[in-house]
């Protein structure tokens, strides 16, 4: 199973130009994946830099046709200038994998006085693999808050509990055709995107720390480069917008009982078709 993450700056490259389409092409040309997860996917939002077009959640189900698409909003805000789109910015999964059920998280947003910021979420698919099956979680935290980051990362550890408890306790469905559906989660998860937290920084070292009752997570490239530092993940390319240097932020996270089943973990550092580079996971 190849799964590809990658923050796609609603497809806008390194020079400004906005080009969905040609993202999704070089993210094919990385890999043959099964899923493949977005951030910053926009509807509505034509006013950002490279005007993206009006509903780009579409534009990945044409791009990919026999893969399912979906999506979970973060900011939600209304139409500007008399237009009928509200102005929306989130996540995006597309794979061509059964998916058996898809939960979208809110996230936590304490107030900051001191931060601009916006609604963040995560959103989950449980798909169905030769394996089994294994709950894939994108994702894309707080960039100016660390007390948000903080906060959106402790949730995510939560609901990997929740979902160790569902695992554990699992409830029947009512009936076969109604909402009240099975309440069984896998307990296994991929957690990707951009997290807004460097490498070995204070979010990071939660995350990653232990959980009491459940498997932690592990970095799936630090494990398989034991003693190496991950190469930078944004501003390699882009140096307008990160004026500051590159840094290291974006991560594939896998639950540590899916150790055994890493087979390699890549950060293609040749692009140039977002100010984040992409990320590429194969399990076993």
């Amino acid at each position: 199973m190849k799964l590809v993450s990658w923050n796609v700056q609603w497809g806008r490259d390194a020079q400004g130009r906005v080009d969905l389409g040609r993202t999704i092409e070089t993210a094919k040309r990385l890999a043959d994946f099964d899923i493949l997860c977005m951030q910053e996917i926009t509807r509505g939002f034509g006013v950002l830099p490279g005007g993206p077009g009006p509903d780009q959640f579409d534009e990945i189900a044409r791009a990919l046709p026999g893969f399912t698409v979906l999506c979970a909003i973060g900011a939600d805000l209304p139409p500007l200038d008399g237009s009928r789109h509200r102005r929306q910015f989130g996540n995006a999964i597309a794979t061509r994998l059964r998916v058996s059920q898809v939960i979208r998280h809110s996230l936590p947003w304490p107030a900051d006085a001191a931060s601009p910021s916006m609604q963040r979420v995560a959103l989950e698919a449980v798909v169905e693999t030769k394996r089994g099956a294994l709950r894939i979680i994108v994702t894309h935290l707080e960039f100016y808050s660390l007390k948000q980051r903080l906060a959106q990362t402790d949730e995510l550890r939560r609901m990997q509990l929740e979902a160790a408890d569902h695992a554990a306790h699992p409830a029947p469905a009512e009936n076969a055709a109604g909402p009240f559906a099975a309440t069984s989660r896998p307990v296994s998860a991929i957690v990707c995107g951009d997290f807004n937290s460097e490498f070995g920084s204070e979010a990071y070292r939660a995350f990653v720390s232990p959980l009491p009752g459940a498997p932690s997570f592990i970095d799936a490239w630090t494990t398989l480069h034991p003693g190496a530092t991950p190469p930078p993940t944004a501003g390699v390319y882009d140096t307008a917008q990160w004026s500051s240097g590159p840094i290291t932020c974006d991560f594939v996270f896998v639950t540590e009982d899916l150790r055994g089943r890493l087979r390699s973990c890549d950060i293609d550092g040749t692009t140039q078709a977002s100010d984040h580079q992409p990320i590429v996971l194969e399990l076993d």
